[in-house]
């Protein structure tokens, strides 16, 4: 085998070449040879002139190997003069403060890809937001290292790229060398760590496996159709539906046998957690330690009815759709300026209140990916239109899983809108560090009774306090809501009070 190496008035390379075997068809399994490093030929004088520079102009290396019929070439291969490539990690950044792990959700490009600088790659979701990774190289997918469901480290690769030789780091390695390297030790299975880690949580050998991706690869799907055609009954982390188990055993040509029970089985499932859903199990862990107290009201929503009404047919905005809750948010707020303590953060680690300026109003939604808890910034200074736009953008954002941290973070009060799905009323936990969480139940039309015992109808509201004991009395809340419940039956002092 030739290599040819040239030298472009830049100093040699002491990077170690790889050396692997090339067999023939006869060669069942090919398995790499011990790493060979070529001479260190020594460095240039860069001061020398253009005539009088060393020059390389052909280096034949010819080895061959006779008795066990293997010829070795470099994994390295020619390139033009003044570029080479190599092989980069590309990690999954630090995405937040906090965070330690996202899931990876998908890719948004293929192994082989060509990929531009800043170009999106994939989208991970941590515990706090859904973002976009991109690129920081121009060059090729070489791999992938995970599939969308594994869970991955802040800090691991996500994948391997080919780049240009300016743009690789001091840490290179080569695509034949990865290719090879990929390769399980017992039997030459090709497989990426996540799909043998796959393997090990069904207690599955990857050797009994067939794979289907390139080169026999074993892939996800083929660990998967294989748990399933041997009877176990653990789903794996990567099933999203029942559809995808029919879809892989229909593929299965091969086994013309499958058993009868496997199709009527009702077992357990596991699911994991992942996302919002982990981040609620720590949240609420958490906030059950604390000491809770809740204060129940009912409200009055005549007035607020007509306020709405009165929005909507004068609304000459496009797209925006005026409901309850901007009103009740702005007004929760200016019976926040009265009251501040609602309003603040606990630390017990110094035992101090922090009264937070900014009324950052977080509105808890329920999304296909769990309970999210978007915030409204600077509450006290957005009119009830301005309010509208933040919370149908949050809205949008929220069902799309694409909220940014900053959407996340920050808040000082939540309220719980549980009256949009049902219920008259429930019993909120605090979301740490706040104080106080505020859960509104359905207006509902009820028939109520006068002080002269007239009886009439009101559309009424029942709202739920939770405050933390710790830092909030009853009567304080008492009169917090109080204050609010007058707010809301008489809109008309929003005008009084409002900046």
């Amino acid at each position: 085998m030739i290599v040819r190496r040239i030298c472009h008035r830049r100093a040699w390379s002491s990077t170690p070449r790889f050396l692997y075997p090339y067999t023939t068809s006869q060669s069942p399994t090919p398995s790499p040879l011990t790493s060979h490093k070529l001479p260190f030929i020594g460095y240039p004088n860069n001061s020398m002139n253009v005539s009088d520079s060393f020059i390389l102009c052909n280096l034949l290396i010819k080895i061959e190997c006779r008795k066990v019929g293997l010829c070795l070439f470099s994994s390295q291969a020619s390139v033009d003069v003044g570029t080479s490539a190599g092989i980069v990690d590309v990690p999954l950044a630090q995405t937040g403060e906090g965070i330690a792990e996202c899931e990876l959700l998908k890719w948004f490009v293929k192994e082989g890809d060509q990929v531009e600088e800043f170009q999106p790659l994939c989208e991970v979701q941590s515990d706090k937001a859904t973002i976009e990774i991109t690129s920081r190289y121009k060059g090729k997918v070489a791999q992938f290292l995970y599939v969308p469901g594994d869970i991955v480290k802040v800090g691991e690769s996500l994948l391997k790229m080919v780049v240009q030789g300016a743009q690789v780091p001091t840490q290179k390695q080569d695509v034949s060398h990865y290719s090879e390297v990929n390769k399980c030790k017992t039997g030459g299975v090709l497989s990426t760590p996540a799909m043998r880690h796959l393997g090990k949580q069904y207690d599955i050998n990857l050797n009994d496996v067939r794979g289907a991706g390139k080169d026999g690869r074993v892939l996800k799907e083929d660990i998967l159709r294989h748990a399933i055609l041997k009877g176990i009954n653990k789903d794996s982390i990567g099933i999203e539906n029942a559809d995808s188990r029919d879809q892989f055993l229909k593929g299965e040509e091969d086994h013309s046998y499958v058993p009868a029970e496997l199709g009527s089985q009702h077992g357990d499932k596991t699911v994991p957690l992942r996302g919002f859903q982990r981040a609620m199990v720590k949240t609420m862990s958490m906030a059950a330690k604390v000491p809770h107290f809740h204060y129940v009201e009912e409200i009055n929503c005549d007035a607020l009815v007509e306020l709405k009404e009165s929005f909507q047919n004068s609304n000459t905005e496009p797209g925006v759709k005026h409901t309850f809750l901007p009103s009740l948010i702005k007004s929760l707020s200016v019976a926040i300026s009265k009251y501040p303590w609602i309003n603040s953060c606990f630390n017990e680690d110094s035992m101090e209140v922090v009264l937070k300026g900014s009324h950052n109003i977080g509105i808890a939604m329920a999304t296909p990916s769990g309970l999210v808890v978007p915030n409204i910034k600077n509450v006290q200074s957005l009119s009830i239109l301005e309010i509208t736009m933040e919370l149908s953008r949050l809205q949008q954002l929220a069902l799309a899983n694409k909220l940014n941290p900053e959407d996340i973070t920050g808040g000082t009060i939540t309220l719980s809108n549980i009256g949009a799905i049902g219920g008259k009323f429930g019993a909120p936990i605090l979301n740490l560090p706040e104080v106080a969480i505020v859960a509104i139940g359905r207006i509902q039309k009820v028939l109520c009774f006068a002080d002269d015992g007239n009886a009439y109808p009101a559309s009424v509201m029942m709202v739920n306090i939770g405050a933390d004991h710790r830092v909030l009395d009853g009567a304080t809340v008492a009169r917090f809501c109080n204050e609010w419940k007058q707010l809301i039956e008489n809109p008309e002092l929003l005008m009084l009070l409002m900046r």
